[in-house]
């Protein structure tokens, strides 16, 4: 029998480990976390229909939604209540923690909107989780939709860039290892506790093996502004085929070290532009365990076709037509099959592993002492609600109805 007030989900299955377990699940009112599966008599019953209950969704790249970008900087008032109707706004897509993409902008820009992305939660609304810097050390000629003319070369301390007193705040940086004295500076990143992925970039497999030797544990939006996968020339997207561990006993023939690195987590961007969908296919059932889906959003996301503004990262105008947003008078994409249980894992359970936030009080992982952020799944996927905290926070069902009313 439990003290303390908790709610028990039954008709239900959770999604944990790529699978869906026939099984209740409990969570705590008084402290939002999740409780043992056993041992609870009262407290609230709810009655989920056959629904699937998923970890809150971790977006660990998103660059801004319904017209906000995160490099969309007036003051520091102006900009935090655009972070909170963007976290409000999140979780009405089972978005319940976000890391906010700065893509390269110029230093100054950096040392404005670092300090507002600081880690924190929003009341009913997704968490905060801190900000990937995607940028300024970046490959002229993978540059995608970023501004070259502000890239720079690992010789610039990243203190300089992004200021001293927010390195704590970049939980995620994304650089090119090809630029000369890379390894220095992904030891110095992770030295500070910021994870490294590896992007724009038109690295080889040798020069992607020793990033990851350095440090580096991902891929950023895998094969998009990448060097491609050849036959003889894997390219950064062949360390997927890297073992899972660390291991002693294997040695490239490309490397210097005595032990291979582990495989990197990986994005990809599986909006049917981005990638054909064969090659989302292919990468993920690569290594599902490290595959991490991403929207790479940008503002225009939420918003109806057409023809909208530039920003600092982009100076043109910018063209929405569908799923796909591209710069205007080019060809250059801007942002952004298995079942739901696995593609569940993609973007809660690896997430939270690559990002090291799945431990006890931590998310993204459908296991007892865990933050108790979750949303409801239809058997297709839809969400149809969202928990924050161990509280609902947005209903699908409710929202139509409010809807209608008004």
């Amino acid at each position: 029998m439990s003290d303390g007030w908790f709610t028990l989900f039954t008709n239900c299955r959770y999604c944990l480990n790529g699978e869906l377990v026939e099984d209740h699940l409990v969570i705590s009112d008084d402290n939002g976390t999740i409780l043992k599966r056993t041992g609870y008599i009262g407290g609230e019953v709810v009655d989920l229909e056959d629904g699937i209950i998923a970890p809150g969704f971790l977006e660990l790249q998103t660059n801004g939604v319904n017209g906000f970008h995160f490099t969309h900087f007036e003051n520091e008032q102006q900009y935090e209540k655009q972070l909170e109707v963007t976290a409000k706004y999140y979780v009405t897509q089972g978005v319940t923690g976000f890391w906010a993409t700065v893509p390269t902008v110029a230093e100054d820009k950096f040392k404005k909107i670092l300090p507002c992305l600081k880690p924190r939660d929003y009341t009913n609304s997704a968490s905060l989780l801190g900000a990937h810097a995607e940028g300024p050390y970046l490959f002229p000629a993978k540059k995608g939709a970023h501004n070259a003319s502000l890239f720079h070369t690992p010789s610039t301390a990243p203190s300089s860039i992004y200021g001293a007193s927010n390195l704590s705040t970049i939980k995620l940086a994304t650089i090119a290892p090809e630029l000369p004295n890379s390894t220095t500076l992904i030891k110095q990143l992770t030295a500070a506790g910021t994870k490294v992925s590896l992007g724009h970039s038109n690295a080889t497999y040798a020069q992607g093996l020793a990033a990851l030797t350095a440090g580096a544990t991902a891929l950023t939006h895998t094969l998009n502004a990448m060097s491609s996968l050849n036959s003889r020339e894997p390219g950064l997207a062949g360390l997927i085929s890297l073992p899972s561990s660390s291991n002693p006993n294997i040695t490239s023939s490309t490397s210097t070290s005595s032990t291979t690195p582990p495989a990197p987590f990986y994005s990809l961007i599986a909006d049917g532009q981005h990638l054909h969908p064969a090659t989302v296919s292919l990468l993920h059932r690569a290594s599902p365990r490290r595959s991490i889906l991403i929207s790479d959003s940008i503002e225009l996301s939420g918003l109806p076709d057409g023809l909208y503004p530039g920003h600092a990262q982009i100076r043109s105008q910018q063209r929405k037509l569908g799923a796909r947003a591209t710069v205007e008078g080019t060809e250059t994409l801007v942002g952004g099959g298995c079942g739901v249980a696995e593609a569940v894992m993609s973007v809660t359970e690896n997430v939270a592993a690559l990002m090291g936030v799945d431990g006890v009080g931590g998310r993204g992982v459908l296991r007892e002492g865990r933050r108790a952020d979750l949303c409801v799944l239809s058997e297709e996927g839809e969400v149809l609600q969202t928990w924050v905290a161990g509280r609902k926070v947005w209903d699908k069902e409710e929202e139509v109805a409010r809807r209608e009313e008004s």
